[in-house]
């Protein structure tokens, strides 16, 4: 488990990045020590870095939240909507 700092330093952004990210619900933040500090996992760190890949392609928030929304689901959407964002995140 990691800190935010931890998990920002991992992901080479900043604590406030990650807190902007969680604010936009592209990141959550579930589990808190009992001192109330944020507690982040492998899996959200994976996601963390998809984000920052995807913007730094060019991609716009609401392009990267399509993107990771069929990430969480697969089998719930096709290959063809996958394209569609990626072209449409390209395009601009």
């Amino acid at each position: 488990m990691y800190r935010i700092g931890q998990l920002a330093k991992l992901a080479d952004v900043t604590p406030d990045t990650v807190r902007f990210y969680e604010k936009q619900h592209m990141m959550d933040h579930e589990i808190r020590t009992e001192g109330g500090f944020r507690l982040y996992n492998d899996k959200d760190l994976q996601r963390l870095k998809f984000i920052r890949y995807g913007r730094q392609l060019g991609f716009s928030l609401q392009a990267i939240r399509e993107l990771l929304s069929i990430r969480v689901a697969p089998a719930q959407h096709t290959c063809q909507e996958s394209k569609s964002i990626v072209q449409k995140g390209l395009m601009k």
